[in-house]
């Protein structure tokens, strides 16, 4: 299949590229950009104008619930929906069920996802087996099966022994290493951060030194073994200067923030709405002006969607009780961009934190439009608002504090490979001259 995609703005920051430019693709590859090659002859035309073509998406966190939580989510459900997010390349955390501790498990997955011909999935494999926290798995093995880290998902490592052994000998063979810094004793029964909100809902509290104190600990231990180690869905201010100071001294320590994350905070919880129910909890407004700060400069490396699709039934409960999690794939292009448009960033580095540099993270060559890569490919329209409601969200988990408001960026195209895998219908309405990316009623 051979696609010309012309007009667009070309937005591709690892190269540098931002103009309106046309991008040639043959053979699942992208063959050249501006001029077309000798002799070339395109077997379908997409017109881009008006639109932004960049590279796809690159998500750092999305659950897709297979194998055990099919009742949440299917495969097929939620690669549709990352898909329609523009998303070709996401890693998928360790807690299944069973959990991403053995070979077998990890190959099935890949097969799984392989054929559905949808987005690239890079399996994150189990740090300790069962996520129990005690026995290290067979890193080698799992890497060998397709892993490409080792993490604990939201499931304590309580023994820090063997957490500085899995440290250890992650280093020796140069894996990469996500954790969640989070104390579980400082944190246990808490749903909300230790706030005002909280105070006066009268709901058990997350304080923010509950991050920084498992934080403190992880950093120590990169230091000691020299592991790299990636932080993932950090939540606070102090938790962002720890990692400053880190990386000015030179720890091999990237970070990542969850895009819900970088809008809302402890007030957003309201009268106990249970879709503000996230693990780690929305914190104070401090907290997330420091989030968005340290996104724009480079503190934190990338921003992900966090991805958990949750069924109704969970959900629908007293907000202590309720299953913590937002579902994101679709989202994680708009938010992204109403941050980027709200701090004044430009429209390159906000789409540098979803693709080159979330790439970079996972480790994998993806994220950028150079002739030769893999033509994964998303196509935009950066003024097209459209409204969040079940209906419109392909993932069949619902679970959004977005539910009812207006987002504004719609993906129009994604190719994963040369092909066209999702291709919008003609919905929604563009922007007004002048108005800015925000969300509204």
């Amino acid at each position: 299949m051979k696609i010309h995609i012309k007009s667009g703005r070309v937005v591709d920051p690892k190269n540098g590229i931002d103009a309106v430019q046309d991008v040639y693709i043959a053979a699942g590859k992208i063959v050249a950009l501006g001029e077309a090659p000798k002799g070339y002859s395109a077997n379908r035309t997409i017109d881009a104008t008006n639109r932004i073509v960049c590279p796809g998406l690159v998500d750092l966190a999305a659950r897709l619930r297979e194998p055990g939580f099919e009742y949440m989510a299917t495969l097929d459900s939620e690669m549709e929906a990352a898909v329609a997010g523009g998303v070709t390349s996401l890693a998928c955390p360790p807690d299944t069920d069973p959990p991403l501790d053995e070979p077998g498990l990890v190959e099935m997955l890949k097969f799984r996802a392989k054929t559905l011909n949808r987005a690239r999935v890079y399996p994150i494999g189990a740090l300790t087996q069962g996520l129990q926290g005690a026995r290290l798995t067979e890193m080698a093995e799992l890497r060998d099966a397709g892993c490409v880290a080792f993490s604990q998902a939201d499931a304590p490592c309580a023994d820090n022994q063997v957490l500085f052994l899995a440290l250890q000998y992650a280093s020796t063979f140069g894996f990469p290493v996500w954790l969640r810094a989070q104390d579980q004793a400082l944190a246990r029964s808490g749903v909300a951060h230790d706030g005002q909100v909280a105070t006066r809902l009268g709901l058990p509290a997350i304080p923010v030194s509950a991050e920084t104190a498992a934080m403190a600990i992880i950093l120590l231990l990169a230091r000691e073994t020299g592991a790299r180690v990636h932080l993932a869905r950090v939540s606070s201010a102090e938790g962002v200067d720890m990692i400053r100071r880190a990386k000015a001294e030179g720890l091999a320590v990237t970070c990542d923030i969850a895009v819900h994350h970088a809008h809302l905070s402890e007030m957003d919880i309201g009268y106990f709405d249970p879709n503000c129910r996230v693990l780690p909890p929305f914190r104070s407004e401090r907290d997330r002006a420091a989030l968005r700060s340290a996104l724009a400069d480079g503190t934190v490396d990338a921003v992900c969607s966090d991805h958990t699709p949750v069924d109704d039934d969970a959900k629908q409960l007293p907000f202590s009780e309720a299953e913590p999690g937002v579902t994101g794939l679709e989202l994680l292009l708009p938010l992204t961009l109403k941050w980027a448009t709200e701090s004044g960033v430009p429209l390159a580095t906000a789409i540098s934190r979803m693709t080159c540099d979330a790439a970079r993270v996972l480790g994998i060559d993806a994220g950028h439009l150079t002739p030769g890569a893999a033509a994964d490919v998303c196509i935009f329209d950066p003024e097209r608002y459209w409204k969040v409601e079940p209906s419109a969200l392909k993932s069949q988990g619902k679970n959004t504090p977005y539910l009812g408001y207006e987002v504004q960026g719609r993906v129009c195209y994604t190719i994963v490979e040369g092909q066209v895998v999702y291709e919008a219908t003609a919905s929604g309405k563009r922007a007004s001259a002048g108005t800015g990316h925000g969300l509204k009623r």
